[in-house]
C-alpha cells in the first residue's frame, strides 16, 4: 500500500501539514479552550498536563496533522490518521479539533474533504469514531456524508459512534 499518513494538503482555506514538536505552543493555545472539549469523552484535554500527553501520543502516532489558516498563517487545530498499517481496507480519521472561531462549516468541511480525498486514494473506506455525547461531531460527520454503522466501546470503556465514508467505485 502506498499511503503517506502525514502529507501536506492544500485547500482554499487550510494547509494541513505534519505535526511537529515546534507546534506544541500554538496548538495548545487553541486546545486550552474548555468549550472545545465539553462534549468529548476526554473533556479535560484543555488542561496542560492532559494536552501534553495527547500531543505526545499524536506525535508518536505518525499520522498527526496540524491545520493552519492559510490567510492568517495561524495554527487553528489538528487531526490525524489512525490504523493505516492495517492493510488497504479502512483507515480512521479522528482526534480532530478546531478553534471555536472556525466551527460550523467551511473549515471543518475542507479539512475532512482534504483528508478523505487523500485517504480514499489508498483505502476503500474511512471511519470516524466519535464519542456518543459529541453531537456536534456527529452532525459534522453526517454533513460530509458519513453513514452511522455501529456503536462500540472506546479505549476507556465509554460508548463511541462509528461513521463510515466509502470511496466511489472506480
Amino acid at each position: 500500500m502506498d499511503f503517506d499518513p502525514q502529507p501536506t494538503l492544500w485547500g482554499e482555506l487550510l494547509e494541513l501539514r505534519p505535526l511537529g514538536s515546534p507546534d506544541f505552543d500554538a496548538l495548545y493555545a487553541v486546545a486550552s479552550d474548555p468549550l472545545i472539549w465539553e462534549q468529548h469523552p476526554n473533556n479535560d484535554r484543555w488542561k496542560p498536563e492532559v494536552f501534553r500527553e495527547f500531543f505526545r501520543v499524536a506525535m508518536k502516532s505518525g499520522g498527526a496533522l496540524v491545520a493552519v489558516d492559510r490567510r492568517l498563517g495561524r495554527v487553528i487545530g489538528s487531526s490525524r490518521y489512525h490504523g493505516f498499517t492495517n492493510g488497504d481496507r479502512e483507515v480512521e480519521v479522528g482526534w480532530t479539533f478546531l478553534a471555536r472561531a472556525y466551527w460550523g462549516g467551511r473549515y471543518n468541511a475542507e479539512m475532512k474533504r482534504l483528508m478523505l480525498e487523500h485517504a480514499l486514494r489508498s483505502f476503500r473506506s474511512v471511519v470516524l469514531v466519535i464519542g456518543s455525547n459529541n453531537l456536534r461531531s456527529q452532525r459534522a460527520a453526517e454533513k460530509i456524508g458519513g453513514v452511522r454503522i455501529e456503536n462500540r466501546p472506546g479505549p476507556d470503556g465509554s460508548e463511541r459512534v462509528v461513521y463510515r465514508l466509502t470511496a466511489a467505485p472506480k
